[in-house]
Parts: C-alpha cells; sequence; structure tokens
C-alpha cells in the first residue's frame, strides 16, 4: 500500500514539476503563466499527448514534432526531481496518513511540498540566469517564517517557537553575507544570504548548518570537475550557489542530517 501511495504523490509530483518548468521559463517576462504550452523554437502549441510530464518527453525522444528540435532537459528534469521529492515527503511523513490524521498530514504536505517547489524554481532559475530573484526569495522566507509557529519535524504542530529558532535564519545567513562583504560581491552573491535565511527557518538551526556544509562539499567538488573538464569554465568562471544549496537542504531535510547537533 506504501509503495501504491508513493507512485501516486510521483506522479503528482511530474504534473507539478511540469507548471514549475512554466514559472521558470515566464518568469520575470511580459508572459502569463497561463495558457497552452508551446515550442520554444516554431511556436507551434503543443497537442496534448506532448504534455504528459516526463512521458512525452521519452515518447518523443526528446524532440519537437513539429520542428525536431531538440528539448531542453531541463523539461524531464525538473518533473523528475519534484516527483521524486513528493514521495519522498510522502514516506517521510507516512506514520500521520496511516494515524488516520487526515487534515494534519494533508496540510504538513501541502507545506513542505509548496516550499521544496519554491527551491526548485530558485536552483533552475539561478542555473539559467545566475540571479536568484528577490520575489522569490522573500515569499520562501515569509513562509518559513510563519511555519515556524505551525510545523516542526514532525509535521503539523502549533507552537511558539524559541529564541534560536527565530535567530537561526539570522545565523545561518551571516557567512554569506561576511564572505559577500570581503569579497565585494566576486566569491558569494548577496542572493545566496538572503535564501539562506528562510533555509535557516524552515531546516532548523542544526539541519541548516549540515545542508549548507554539503552545499559547498558538493560545489567544490563540481567546480573542480568542470574546470578539469569543461573547455567553457576557468577560474574566473561564475558557477551559481543556489542549485547546491538547495539540494544540501533537501537532502539534510529529508535524511534527517544532524552534523552539528546543535538546539533542535
Amino acid at each position: 500500500m506504501t509503495t501504491i501511495f508513493a507512485i501516486v504523490f510521483l506522479i503528482l509530483g511530474f504534473i507539478v514539476g511540469s507548471f514549475l518548468n512554466v514559472v521558470i521559463i515566464r518568469l520575470n517576462t511580459q508572459k502569463s503563466f497561463g495558457g497552452r504550452s508551446k515550442c520554444m523554437h516554431c511556436r507551434t502549441q503543443l497537442s496534448w499527448y506532448e504534455l504528459f510530464p516526463v512521458f512525452s518527453f521519452l515518447f518523443l525522444r526528446g524532440k519537437c514534432k513539429t520542428c525536431k528540435t531538440k528539448i531542453s532537459w531541463q523539461y524531464p528534469f525538473v518533473e523528475l526531481v519534484t516527483g521524486i521529492i513528493f514521495a519522498c515527503l510522502f514516506l517521510k511523513f507516512q506514520d500521520l496518513f496511516y494515524a488516520g490524521n487526515s487534515l494534519v498530514f494533508a496540510g504538513t504536505i501541502a507545506y513542505y511540498a509548496s516550499m521544496f517547489s519554491i527551491l526548485i524554481v530558485i536552483a533552475v532559475y539561478d542555473i539559467r540566469h545566475k540571479i536568484i530573484p528577490d520575489m522569490l526569495s522573500l515569499i520562501f522566507g515569509i513562509l518559513a517564517l510563519a511555519g515556524l509557529f505551525f510545523f516542526s519535524s514532525f509535521g503539523f504542530h502549533i507552537h511558539f517557537p524559541s529564541i534560536l529558532e527565530f535567530l537561526s535564519g539570522i545565523i545561518i545567513c551571516l557567512p554569506f553575507v561576511l564572505l559577500w562583504l570581503v569579497s565585494r560581491g566576486k566569491w558569494m552573491g548577496l542572493g545566496d544570504g538572503k535564501l539562506a535565511v528562510g533555509l535557516g527557518w524552515l531546516l532548523g538551526l542544526s539541519r541548516a548548518l549540515s545542508g549548507i556544509v554539503l552545499a559547498f562539499w558538493t560545489g567544490a567538488i563540481i567546480g573542480l570537475i568542470l574546470l578539469a573538464f569543461s573547455k567553457k569554465h576557468g577560474m574566473k568562471s561564475e558557477i551559481p550557489f543556489a542549485p547546491f544549496l538547495v539540494l544540501g537542504a533537501i537532502l539534510a531535510f529529508l535524511f534527517e542530517l544532524h552534523l552539528f547537533p546543535i538546539g533542535f
């Protein structure tokens, strides 16, 4: 039974991921988030069978049916990642579901699914444009701050946050701000610091620190690989850091990583 429900959430994540792709592509443009999708190259409106997340990409062999232009791997990647995260969220909070706390389970899943969906948009947008939209960081930060009063590691839980929980966002943000100030923006963008505030509130101090350590580790490894094997990247190349922050946050949350067991 658990497997069936996990697959349901996987498919739901595929569908949400398809919408996230629309948001990523159309954000900060004059286009609305509604309306039927079109091929980015020939502008042909896509048929219904071209709109199935992940599966349409495989069925079409990664090419537009009309003009045969290659479809960006971003589309199935975002859909697949979103689906996996949704399925993992179900597995993480399945005890609430089986305990019969339907409303608590639904509220918990909806909140964290929304938060990680925003993070996915931020990560991919940063890869595409090398900038984190302030509006997304603001929305994420506000929701994370509100979540301090309504959610914990165990799901929906109305409570008054501790001082450490309130300060976690600021504490996590400080190293990024210091790096930005010392390097005058050369080592680290201020957008990463703005995002870190919300991550601190969402994850709590211990998990947020763990996620950031993972982000720096993976960022360093990927950076070295790109320097060694990619002709497009050199010592002065700008590598977006938000994707590593998001990856670290997701892993720290889903697997309850506490490399630094501080506070909570």
